[in-house]
């Protein structure tokens, strides 16, 4: 893992997340996420400069999101220097999931 997965593992591991479980470095099918939670359906890549606009990673999270995931993207440096900022994003996407535990609701959108 690079410094900034590791920073970020530290926010993410023990269920740190309000409950939530996350997984690193785990397979989807044919691509390795960064971090993912399969009860919140939200997959976290960290990422460098060399991802900017990058079309793999397009089709990457074209596909994920076919298979019912949302994709969030960070930057290694805000990872890296604003953990607060970085905490505000995901406890936000995480916010419009059901919570931990909850059973799957029929007429989610």
């Amino acid at each position: 893992m690079t410094d900034a997965e590791r920073a970020l593992w530290r926010l993410l591991r023990d269920r740190r997340m309000n409950g939530w479980r996350f997984r690193r470095q785990e397979p989807i099918d044919r691509y390795i996420v960064d971090f993912v939670s399969f009860e919140a359906r939200l997959v976290i890549e960290v990422d460098g400069g060399q991802h900017y606009e990058s079309e793999s990673d397009q089709r990457r999270d074209a596909y994920l999101q076919s298979q019912g995931f949302r994709v969030l993207r960070l930057w290694n440096t805000d990872v890296l220097a604003n953990r607060d900022g970085v905490h505000r994003i995901i406890m936000t996407a995480l916010a419009r999931c059901a919570p931990p535990g909850a059973a799957p609701s029929s007429n989610s959108a």
